[in-house]
């Protein structure tokens, strides 16, 4: 009986120590500090001429309908460029730009 408990002892201290090897192998090295930090953006210089007040929105936001006026005329831009393309693929069409105001 003696020897079963002492069996069991070293079982239960062999099964902890294991466990502490596996828990300190798969934690992750980083620590919560450590962690990625949000990217901020970064203030000029403090200097006389420069204002360091944050940019303002305009004054008068873009009506919903204007958005949706710009987007369907870069589409109609966009679908007449691909039904020319496949009209007549050429390399030059395939690079040139686009005309809309949408794309740089």
């Amino acid at each position: 009986m003696v020897m079963f408990l002492m069996a069991a002892c070293v079982a239960m201290f062999g099964l902890a120590i294991t466990a502490m090897a596996f828990g300190a192998a798969t934690r992750d090295s980083r620590r919560p500090s450590d962690a990625v930090l949000e990217p901020r953006l970064a203030l000029p210089k403090s200097d006389f001429f420069i204002d360091d007040a944050a940019p303002r929105p305009s004054p008068q936001p873009l009506a919903v309908d204007a958005l949706l006026l710009q987007i369907e005329g870069h589409v109609r831009l966009e679908q007449a460029a691909a039904e020319s393309f496949v009209d007549a693929p050429t390399s030059q069409s395939l690079h040139s730009r686009t005309a809309s105001p949408l794309m740089n």
